[in-house]
């Protein structure tokens, strides 16, 4: 404990963020220079990388998300592989920066998430919400000599919440304007939007998953090209088809995309199912590949656009989209058109990097944690009070 209250008491620290995402392309690790907490937080990215992973642990990846494929044993030896390639990247991430790891004061890791079940389901006689995150701490921790923040969703959860959205408190310290309304939305495998209002009043936040990002896309993609790609590089495959009326309508059916917040959702509801009954369906519209992948971005971009209507208390000045769907400039083409009243802008315009945004908020939750501050926002999850999210591994 002397070193935990030994690290909370510096001013200034140099921290590791860690994620991998429902998108599972690989490892994103972001190193930063933090100073203070809280509402004093100031956050420099010094560098980021990314490391794939290797196309048989990705496909592994996928079917242990499924929930109902593998045993113990597997996820057992996945947890501590995951271990060692998250700290991998750290020592990637320090050398591409040419910073000593020994210089590292602490890492903020998401893990990766094989089952999210934010709903509340009846189990031997008990109401249960359920939530996995693999990538062993321990491993990390030992490999770089430093303490590891870990398994932030679990506490949320126990606290009544989904144990998502969690990046919210983080865009509340860094994003904040008061006199402007300001949207956030991310766009992974999944999008998820964050609310933060011209009063600056974190009890009035809004934040919620607007439903799906990237993944079905992705996954249509890999279908196009034979495995060849694993996402619609730039939305050059959409640009090249047509927005099919009646399979948007189709799509626009889902269930989840009206639903109130606070809620959240993944793999478990836009995953493969979804996907396969997407191209029975379009059997039946007799369109190509393309057409598909173009009327699979739109409906992202009307999720997004549904989710606000039905969700925020108005229109916000502005939308900064980030993650990788920003890349994708068919998406942001479509979003735009479907918000002509907003503002619409990516990190990179702001000067930041967009596909660091998440594993940067995940060192930044690490730093509350550290400071033993709460850094949920209950208003986004549903929990019921607020909590000091993440697991200290020392």
């Amino acid at each position: 404990m002397n070193k935990l209250y030994s690290l909370a008491s510096k001013s200034s620290h140099l921290a590791i963020g860690l994620m991998s995402g429902t998108c599972t392309d690989g490892i994103d690790a972001a190193l930063v220079r933090i100073e203070n907490f809280g509402t004093d937080t100031k956050v420099r990215l010094i560098e980021f990388v990314t490391i794939p992973y290797e196309p048989s642990l990705r496909t592994l990846l996928l079917d242990l998300s499924k929930g109902n494929s593998y045993g113990s044993e597997l996820v057992s030896k996945v947890n501590f592989l995951l271990g060692h390639l998250l700290a991998e990247a750290c020592l990637k991430v320090c050398k591409k920066a040419g910073i000593d790891p020994s210089h590292i004061d602490f890492i903020g890791s998401h893990g990766h998430t094989i089952f999210h079940q934010p709903d509340p389901v009846l189990f031997f006689n008990r109401t249960v919400r359920s939530t996995l995150q693999i990538g062993e701490a321990s491993v990390i921790s030992e490999i770089m000599n430093c303490p590891v923040v870990s398994d932030f969703r679990v506490r949320d959860m126990a606290a009544g919440g989904q144990g998502a959205p969690l990046v919210p408190y983080t865009e509340y310290l860094l994003y904040g304007k008061k006199g402007k309304n300001i949207a956030l939305q991310n766009i992974g495998g999944i999008g998820n939007i964050t609310f933060l209002p011209a009063d600056g009043d974190i009890n009035n936040i809004i934040a919620f998953d607007t439903g799906p990002g990237n993944m079905i896309i992705d996954a249509l993609a890999d279908i196009y090209t034979n495995h060849r790609l694993t996402y619609d590089k730039e939305g050059r495959i959409a640009a090249s088809g047509t927005v099919q009326e009646e399979l948007l309508e189709y799509l626009l059916r889902d269930e989840y995309i009206y639903r109130k917040a606070p809620k959240t959702t993944g793999r478990e509801h836009y995953g493969a199912d979804f996907v396969k009954a997407l191209l029975h369906h379009a059997e039946n519209c007799h369109c190509s590949m393309a057409d598909i992948i173009a009327t699979a971005t739109m409906f992202t971009a009307k999720s997004i656009e549904i989710g606000i209507k039905n969700n925020l208390p108005q229109m916000p000045d502005e939308l900064i989209v980030g993650g990788g769907g920003s890349l994708n400039k068919t998406l942001m083409a479509f979003i735009k058109a479907c918000l002509p009243m907003c503002k619409v802008i990516t990190n990179e315009d702001l000067g930041l990097n967009s596909k660091a945004k998440e594993a940067i908020a995940f060192a930044v939750l690490a730093n509350e944690t550290i400071h033993g501050q709460c850094n949920n926002v209950p208003a986004a999850t549903g929990a019921g009070h607020g909590v000091i999210m993440g697991k200290i591994t020392l």
